[in-house]
This record gives structure tokens, C-alpha cells and sequence, in this order.
């Protein structure tokens, strides 16, 4: 599935400017959203509610607060957007994982890619907090379609993730083995 393009996603691009602006109280406001049903802070809907089309489906207008919201969280204290991030929320979860975190990031990836859509807002919260403590950003354009397609039937989000966060590991044995070869020489 593609990347919906910044004029697909105005909401983001408005988000953006928020951030470039150093709007901070209206990213205050929309961290408002944290920890509540998508759309339950009404403070809120001055930033969101003008960049959905009219005929917003009410998943999409439930993945517009709660994007809007961790993407204010992300980049509270920040005053610029970061270019390139990693490509999908997999690829940033595997960016922040080494020896010290590996099994305690492998089990909250795994509940996160098997929660339910009635969930994800409680595991993406925790994942966000997560990436913002290391500075590691989010493909936020990205995240928003993903969100959008979560209960997909063929489940290609959650395999596009685990592919991107397990997909550059080596196999252990296949490390191993390169390690003991490379000893040996």
C-alpha cells in the first residue's frame, strides 16, 4: 500500500506547521487527547475537525485524534519536524533495540501486532513514549494510513512492521556461526 502524500493528509501537514511554528499551546491542547476515547477532548476539534473531508468516515475521524494527539506528545519540547524517519513504525522500533532492551521491546512488539483495533490506542501511546525517550522519530503520514488499516483481514500492516523490526536481525545461528567462522580465520 502506498504513502498517502501530505495533500491527501492535510491534518499532518497542519500538525507540521504547529510544530514549525512553536505553537505550544496548541500542541498542549491536543495532547489533551492522550488516554481518552478518540474525539472525547472537545478542545481538540479546532485543530482536527477542519482538516477532514465531510464525508470522513468515523474510523478515520477516530485515527485523526488519535494521531493528532501522539503526534503532539512525539513533539512535545521539539521545535522542528525530523526529515527521513524510518520508513514505518516497525523500522523505528528496531532503530532503538540493542542487547540491553531486545526481549522486553520483542514482547511489547509483539502485543502491540496483536492487539485489537479497540486496543492499539493503549499500545501505540506506550510505543510512542517509548520512541520519544530515545529522540527516534515517526513516519507520522505512515502511521495514520496504518492506523486506518489495522484490522485489515490480510493483516499486511502488522507483517510490513514485524518485517521492518525483525526483518535486519540475523538469525542467532546464522550469527553464530558468522562470529565462530570469522574467529577462526
Amino acid at each position: 500500500m502506498k504513502i498517502e502524500t501530505e495533500a491527501q493528509y492535510p491534518l499532518l501537514s497542519a500538525l507540521e506547521e504547529l510544530v514549525r511554528r512553536q505553537d505550544r499551546g496548541a500542541l498542549a491542547v491536543l495532547r489533551r487527547g492522550l488516554g481518552r476515547p478518540p474525539g472525547a477532548a472537545l478542545e481538540m476539534y479546532r485543530y482536527v475537525i477542519p482538516y477532514l473531508p465531510a464525508e470522513a468516515s468515523p474510523r478515520s475521524v477516530e485515527a485523526a485524534f488519535l494521531i493528532a494527539a501522539l503526534f503532539a506528545f512525539w513533539h512535545q519540547g521539539k521545535d522542528q519536524v525530523p526529515a527521513n524517519p524510518p520508513p514505518d513504525l516497525g523500522a523505528s522500533l528496531a532503530a532503538m533495540a540493542d542487547a540491553d532492551n531486545q526481549d522486553s521491546l520483542d514482547r511489547r512488539f509483539t502485543a502491540l501486532l496483536t492487539c485489537r483495533g479497540q486496543d492499539l490506542a493503549v499500545h501505540l501511546r506506550q510505543v510512542v513514549s517509548l520512541l520519544k525517550s530515545k529522540d527516534i522519530p515517526i513516519h507520522w503520514h505512515r502511521l495514520f494510513q496504518d492506523v486506518l488499516s489495522w484490522e485489515h483481514p490480510d493483516a499486511f500492516v502488522q507483517r510490513r512492521w514485524a518485517r521492518s523490526f525483525w526483518g535486519r536481525r540475523q538469525p542467532a545461528a546464522a550469527a553464530a556461526a558468522a562470529t565462530s567462522s570469522q574467529g577462526g580465520q
